[in-house]
């Protein structure tokens, strides 16, 4: 099928992209801020940290979802970026430089190798609905905590979307949102506009090796940019839909993160959550349309990176529960699709629930996260029922 980006273009997938953006950035950008400032880097080592996140997620997610026609969102890793709050302090800059590089041919080689497709591959429908569900759960669940703490805000977009969903299902999001605004507008619940202590552009480090921030640093941010992006970010596409072979953004973010780690990036993975809005029926009621919302996602990443992170920081100033309804509102559809579909099948419905409840757990151990152990327990489940089954009598 030919591409027609300009056709296929909607507001409905801009609006998608956009508050992609607004959730990765109102909330992960503070950890990468955080953790620079922890380990005291300077500005211009900041300014460049941000630069090549942003410049290599819209690079890359920009041409996967031209290349697939389908939404791949692409984002720093944050549960990695979470790691570095603690790992980073003791490291030497250049030997942190060094693990990202390590980190990032290591992800690289699993994804040439295709083990991820075999996972997923064997990997149960219902069992990759349940697990993106459990992992949207905790999302959606915080409209009611975001409600209880500004219901004059919370409650107005809530009960305008519903609505919207009843009346003009296309631009029910589109209502909730724009109210949100005006009433935040009108309470004064923005923030002031932050100081941007950041460079303008990329710094080059020169990598240096050292065994200690190999198996502190790289081997742990490989562990979880595998189990805790790109799993989830895999069923993501599966559960809406979207084929694509796991060796192509495995291997494509694998690469990208190589030539970002000596300008500071620790990893360019697949999203979660963001893809989550991207690839639901809010982006575009035609499946095969939602790929703008990837494609104009990639842009404002390659925007915002080229501006050093100044218009990142304007995005610091919007309400933290305006951010959270919206982003609860936006995965409403496909948390309730996505349960639709694990608890469908009769087979897989106890194993679909213990996926789901391992995921919404959000329980690590031994450093794994979990959307791993939801996967390890639901696949286990799953293989025990299904040996059940074959031993039940005709």
């Amino acid at each position: 099928m030919t591409l027609s980006p300009w056709r296929d273009l909607s507001p409905s997938a801009v609006l998608a992209a956009v508050l992609a953006l607004l959730v990765g950035y109102s909330g992960p950008f503070l950890i990468i801020v955080h953790a620079a400032q922890s380990a005291g880097l300077s500005a211009a080592q900041l300014g460049s940290w941000v630069w090549a996140v942003s410049i290599g997620s819209g690079v890359a997610g920009l041409w996967l979802s031209l290349r697939w026609k389908a939404p791949v969102i692409t984002a720093w890793s944050t549960p990695g970026a979470a790691l570095l709050l603690v790992a980073l302090p003791g490291v030497p800059y250049p030997e942190a430089v060094g693990a990202f590089l390590a980190a990032a041919v290591i992800v690289t080689a699993i994804g040439v190798s295709g083990v991820f497709d075999r996972i997923m591959k064997v990997f149960p429908p219902a069992l990759a609905a349940a697990l993106l569900g459990g992992i949207l759960f905790r999302f959606v669940a915080e409209l009611a905590g975001a409600a209880s703490h500004d219901a004059a805000l919370v409650l107005p977009m809530a009960a305008a979307f519903f609505l919207g969903r009843r009346l003009f299902p296309r631009y029910a999001l589109p209502l909730a949102l724009a109210l949100g605004f005006v009433i935040a507008g009108v309470q004064g619940l923005f923030g002031a506009l932050p100081a941007w202590q950041g460079g303008a552009g990329p710094q080059f480090t020169l990598p240096a090796w050292s065994w200690t921030a190999f198996v502190n640093l790289a081997i742990p941010l490989a562990l979880v940019a595998l189990t805790g992006q790109f799993l989830p970010g895999m069923a993501v596409l599966a559960s809406s839909g979207y084929r694509i072979p796991a060796r192509s953004p495995v291997t494509t973010l694998g690469l990208m993160s190589i030539v970002t780690a000596p300008l500071g990036g620790h990893g360019v993975v697949l999203a979660a959550i963001t893809a989550a809005i991207c690839t639901g029926p809010e982006a575009h009621p035609d499946p095969a349309r939602r790929y703008m919302a990837g494609v104009v996602c990639g842009v404002l990443y390659i925007l915002l990176g080229l501006a050093g992170g100044a218009l990142a920081a304007l995005i610091l100033t919007l309400p933290k529960a305006l951010v959270a309804a919206a982003a609860g509102l936006a995965l409403f559809g496909t948390l309730a699709s996505s349960l639709a579909t694990a608890l469908g099948d009769e087979r897989q419905r106890e194993a679909a629930l213990l996926t789901f409840v391992v995921a919404a757990s959000g329980v690590t151990i031994a450093g794994l996260g979990a959307p791993l152990w939801a996967l390890l327990a639901g696949g286990a489940v799953s293989g025990l029922l299904r040996w059940r089954w074959r031993l039940a009598p005709a």
